[in-house]
């Protein structure tokens, strides 16, 4: 029975992958318009920062729909396909829920953030 359910989701993820791309491709908002300076300042901020997430995960589109819309350059990492990533997103925050939002500090301490509307919020806070 397990597999049966299994193979269902499976199935259903294989037909709505194409739709949810299409959506945040059709549906990604233009960029906030900044200066060079404050661009490049913004550019230097993000480094520290990235996004382990799956592709099609609506809530993870959501989350690089709200990036896109604050014209941030955040690493994504899929979690879904690299094991590496996988295996430190389960290391570092402990499991391996998406998305998640991974902030190295300038000195070095690591924040592992997890929940869109709380991602969203904080780079919001941060960079809006």
């Amino acid at each position: 029975m397990r597999i049966l359910i299994r193979s269902f989701f499976s199935l259903l993820r294989l037909i709505l992958t194409p739709f949810v791309l299409l959506s945040e491709k059709l549906s990604t908002p233009k960029p906030i318009v900044r200066t060079a300076e404050q661009q490049a300042q913004i550019d230097t901020a993000t480094q520290g920062l990235a996004l382990y997430q799956f592709r099609a995960c609506p809530f993870c589109v959501k989350v690089r729909k709200e990036i896109a819309r604050l014209g941030l350059k955040i690493e994504l990492r899929d979690a879904l396909k690299d094991p590496t990533h996988r295996q430190a997103l389960l290391d570092g925050g402990g499991k391996t829920t998406v998305p998640c939002l991974l902030i190295t500090h300038t000195d070095g301490q690591e924040e592992w953030m997890y929940e869109s509307d709380e991602i969203i919020r904080w780079l919001n806070q941060q960079f809006a």
